[in-house]
This record gives C-alpha cells, sequence and structure tokens, in this order.
C-alpha cells in the first residue's frame, strides 16, 4: 500500500522537498522588508531547527486537502510552510532540560546541544513569530480575509486553547506541579489533553486546505472530521512507538513515556487496545472524506501510513 515507489510516498517526499526549498528562501540571511537585521548565530539555529528533517506530514495535508479545491499549490505550500514553523518550534522547546531534557531529535542532536539553551529558546520564540509573518503575506492568499482567518485559526490551535493548553495538561499529569506524582487520568480526559497537544495543528492542517479553496461548511465539517481522527491515530501511533520502537529508526530516545508517568492512550487501554483503536480512527477518517469521492484517496492513504508508521 505505502511501499518504497506508491504515489502516496512519492507525494509525501515532493511536499517535504517543496517546503524546505521555501522555508530555505525565507530563512535567509537577508532581512525583509520591516526587520533591522537578522542575527547569523539566531538563522542558523532557526535553520538547523527547521529544515532537512521529518516527514512534513502537517504541510502535506494542507497541500493535499487544498488540493480537493484546486487551490494553487505555492498557496498552500506558503499557509503548509507556516505551520511547519510552529510545529518546529514547537519540538526546540518540548526537547529543552526544563521540559523533556530530550539530547536527540530526529537522530540529530537537539537545538540546544547543537547551540546553547538561550539560542534554542530564541529560536524557538523566531520560528513561531515567523509563522504569522508567512501566514499574513500576499503570497498565502491574496484576499486579506482569508489570510486572517488563516492567522486566527493557526494562533487558536497552537496557543492556550490548544498546543501549548494541552502541553501544560501534560506536565501536570506528570505531577510536575502537584508535588504528589503523577495523575491517573481517564479515558476522556486523556483523549482532551491529546487533541490539545498534538491533534489541533493536525486539524489545522486540514481546515486550512479549506480556507484557502473557499470549502463550503459541509466541506469544512468533513475536514475537520478527518483532521480530528487522524490527529488521534497521530498520536497513539507515537505512543506504540515510544513503547515498541527502534531508537535507532525513531530518531529519538523511546521508554520515556512509561519513565516519566505520562498520560497516553496505550496506558488507559493497553498496548492491544490502543491498536484497536487505531484501526477504529483510520475507518473514522476514511469516512469523513467520503464527500470528495476519489479524488481524496492520497489522504486516506495518509490516514493509514500514520498508523502504520515506524518513525
Amino acid at each position: 500500500m505505502n511501499g518504497k515507489n506508491s504515489p502516496f510516498l512519492s507525494r509525501l517526499d515532493a511536499t517535504a522537498k517543496d517546503v524546505d526549498d521555501l522555508l530555505a528562501r525565507l530563512l535567509s540571511a537577508k532581512a525583509a522588508d520591516g526587520e533591522l537585521n537578522r542575527p547569523a548565530r539566531l538563522v542558523e539555529a532557526m535553520r538547523y531547527s527547521s529544515l532537512g528533517g521529518g516527514k512534513r506530514f502537517r504541510p502535506f495535508l494542507v497541500v493535499e486537502c487544498a488540493a480537493l479545491f484546486e487551490v494553487v499549490r505555492p498557496q498552500a505550500l506558503m499557509a503548509g510552510a507556516a505551520l511547519e514553523c510552529v510545529h518546529c518550534y514547537s519540538l526546540v522547546h518540548d526537547d529543552l532540560p526544563a521540559m523533556d531534557n530530550d539530547d536527540l531529535r530526529r537522530g540529530q542532536p537537539t537545538a540546544h546541544k547543537a547551540f546553547d539553551e538561550a539560542t534554542a529558546i530564541l529560536a524557538g520564540d523566531g520560528l513561531l513569530t515567523f509563522a504569522f509573518d508567512i501566514l499574513s503575506r500576499r503570497e498565502t492568499h491574496p484576499d486579506p480575509a482569508v489570510r486572517i482567518e488563516l492567522v486566527n485559526a493557526l494562533a487558536r490551535a497552537a496557543g492556550l486553547g490548544g498546543m501549548v493548553g494541552g502541553q501544560m495538561l501534560d506536565l501536570a499529569a506528570e505531577g510536575r506541579f502537584a508535588g504528589n506524582g503523577p495523575q491517573r487520568l481517564g479515558e476522556d480526559e486523556v483523549r482532551m489533553l491529546q487533541a490539545m497537544k498534538t491533534g489541533a495543528l493536525l486539524r489545522f492542517a486540514c481546515e486550512a486546505g479549506g480556507m484557502l479553496g473557499s470549502a463550503t461548511p459541509e466541506q469544512r465539517k468533513a475536514l475537520k472530521r478527518y483532521g480530528s481522527a487522524v490527529g488521534q491515530a497521530f498520536q497513539i501511533a507515537d505512543d506504540l512507538l515510544d513503547l515498541e520502537g527502534d531508537p535507532a529508526l525513531v530518531g529519538k530516545s523511546t521508554g520515556k513515556d512509561a519513565v516519566a508517568g505520562k498520560a497516553t492512550m496505550v496506558g488507559v487501554l493497553g498496548g492491544a487496545g490502543a491498536k484497536a483503536r487505531l484501526r477504529q480512527l483510520v475507518a473514522e477518517a476514511e469516512q469523513a472524506l467520503t464527500p470528495f469521492g476519489s479524488r481524496a484517496t492520497i489522504l486516506i492513504e495518509g490516514a493509514k501510513f500514520v498508523a502504520e508508521r515506524h518513525t
């Protein structure tokens, strides 16, 4: 299905290359209009943290969802690059000693190891704010109302009620603040935590395609359902990788969730239960795309890829 020469992997790789090329251009040493200067070390750290790594699955979802509405590819890539900046900033900050304290990311030293903690913090800050710089550009969409909608939606997905809020819930579940050790969360609580921490950005990726393409309310609802299912599946697959994955393939340390007392679906449902839930979510994702017919084949393959990944 997702073999080496599959159309899905070819399109995933093509989007990854296009996003890398775009980010390399946008994160050049030359200051943009309105900027005074781009400090060389900060540019280097931001490029280190965002270029040449990862599958770019979130931008892929933006591009493929936008393609359902025949959005021109350069516009979708701009929105995808903005989203990838937010994702990469979150990884830089998550890896810091005060958070997950990781030494490796994608098989390479984490930003604070390659540079230093202060530079890593600023690189993350720079990538977060740069995301909204990208979305605000006419190159992303000629209609300012669409750009405002994208900015608002990404801010909501990334911030207090989305990814950042989910990270806070995750730390609280580890017992970082209560001083009483890890909390035992129920299935609904874990689902909410993961929908915020991981699912919000993946859901935005799908909804952004509809925003760029002036989708109808029903089409937007379908993309939201698909994005929600894929977001849940992505996190469960990630939790299973931490439990069963090979660190050499995953590109980072594994087995840390149980040690840290993290709240996961694997912890709630067990390994077999989590895998069963994963299969159910793939079916839900496929069902959500029914209104788009055969045009959504690649997105269905994307949901299966999320569930079956080994890295």
